[in-house]
This record gives C-alpha cells, structure tokens and sequence, in this order.
C-alpha cells in the first residue's frame, strides 16, 4: 500500500501500521523542535521578532525554521501528504491523501518575550477533515501529549482521562484571547464563571491549554475562533481522553469547547448563554 493512503477506518489495519510509522516520525519532529524552542534568546536573537497582519500577530526566525524543518521531514517521510503550515500555507498532496497541520510555535507572543508557555503542534487529518493523529508538545516542562484516532490519549507514553468532576465550580477553565481581542461573549463568560467560584486561565497558547483537559488538570476550555493549525491536533487529544467537544468538529473561526464529560452541560449552556448575550 503506497505510504500516502490512510484508511480513515479506526479499526483497519493498513491505518495502524501508517499511522504507527507517522507518530515515530511526529514524536521525533517533536523531540528536535522542543530543543530549538527551548535555546535562549541572547539580545542578537532577540531582534527577529517581525509583524505579521498586526502588531499582535508576530513571528520570529525560529517558527520559520522548525516549520520549514517539519515540512522537509514530513516531505520525504510520506511524500504524496498534503501539509498545511502556519507560517508557509498549504502544500497539495495527492488526491485522497491526508493532510499534515504545522503549527511550529503556538503563543509566538509568550516566546518572544521570553515567557516559558509555549508549544509545537502537529497533526495528521483524513481528506475530509478528521483528524487521525494529534501531537501537542510543551518545550519548557519536557511534556508531549500524543493521541491516534481510536487508540486513547498518552502524555510521555502514559494514558491520560479526562477529569472526573460533575461541576465547574471550584475547577479551572482555560480560555484564549481572539489574538489581542475578547471574542463574543467571553466577557459575560468569564463574569458568569467568576460568579461560580471557577478560576479561568488565560495562558497564552491554544493547542496547549486544551491540551490541559486532556490531563484532567483544567475540567473545561473554549475558545472563540477555532484554527486547524492549532486546534485539531489538540482538540483529537482531548476528545481521546474523554472530553467532550462542542461541536465535535469545527469549522474555521467558528468556538470550540472542550469539557469533562461530567460538566459538559453545565459548560455547554453557559457558553451559548454568553454568546446570546452579545
């Protein structure tokens, strides 16, 4: 079977095998990517920060190079592969095949400044969109968070399940900023959410604060404008854990919620309270 078919079937064994030798080929992309994140910036390194639509929106040197280093990896790994990058677009594959999501340094903002909250992302999608394989990995606390459709979520190799709480209060929920702005309805989201003893966090880095329901360490997040480059792979971990997501694919721009299954409903309504509220 020629490397760039993958069978979106869970169950089939020609997936497994290529979803297998992608995670290898992930896991280790990931490994080089987390050590070039973590090199410090000295004052002469400092200064690659350029804008890109806005002064919120930045890039440096490095998610330029860890990006055009994954796409020439996954390039020669599995060359009919469509890629999709953050910094450098989309590349086509062949007709049919799957297509790889790049995001090489999710919360470029807290790298730049030196704050340790930052991410590599790498997923693998089906040509319709679902995701197959999610990768999240967290350069400053040596954690990598990995999920294969069907097979479970794993931080470091290790299972991971969502939390176990029916309620949000007293619980963290993780959220985002719409790059520097509140999105709909988070205003009256995070009131509503105060008002029930629930600490929210705002980190800095989609993918891996979602990732953080997938560790049962935050009971829910959401977000107000769904990317791929950043989401999916994270959004495949949490769901593999046994969160819950609303909706269970989005499409772009549109909110994402991720919850423990036993908040769900509670984390549900209060959302689309907030955004009926704008």
């Amino acid at each position: 079977m020629p490397e760039h078919d993958v069978n979106p079937d869970p169950d089939g064994g020609d997936l497994d095998l290529d979803l297998d030798r992608a995670l290898e080929v992930a896991t280790g992309l990931a490994a080089w990517a987390s050590e070039v994140i973590r090199r410090p910036r000295t004052p002469d390194t400092a200064t690659d920060v350029r804008e890109k639509d806005s002064p919120a929106d930045i890039v440096t040197d490095t998610d330029e190079a860890v990006e055009a280093h994954v796409r020439a990896t996954l390039g020669r790994a599995f060359p009919g592969h469509g890629i999709v990058g953050e910094e450098y677009g989309r590349t086509e594959g062949t007709p049919g095949a799957p297509h790889w999501l790049i995001d090489p340094v999710d919360g470029t903002t807290n790298y730049a400044h030196g704050l340790g909250w930052c991410s590599f992302s790498l997923g693998l999608a089906a040509p319709d969109g679902t995701p197959l394989l999610g990768l999240v990995a967290d350069p400053w606390r040596g954690e990598t968070f990995t999920a294969v459709r069907g097979r479970g979520a794993h931080l470091n190799g290790t299972p991971v399940r969502a939390a176990g709480h029916t309620t949000l209060t007293g619980h963290v929920f993780m959220t985002e900023w719409a790059a520097h702005a509140h999105w709909p309805g988070m205003d009256t989201l995070l009131a509503t959410l105060a008002d029930r003893h629930c600490t929210v966090r705002v980190m800095g880095s989609t993918a891996l604060s979602l990732v953080q329901v997938a560790a049962g360490r935050a009971t829910a997040a959401a977000i107000g404008e769904f990317h791929h480059v950043d989401g999916l792979p994270a959004l495949l971990i949490a769901t593999e854990a046994g969160a819950v997501a609303v909706p269970e694919l989005p499409a772009y721009d549109e909110p994402l919620l991720l919850a423990a299954p036993g908040v769900a409903r509670e984390a549900t309504e209060l959302l689309r309270r907030s955004r009926a509220s704008v």
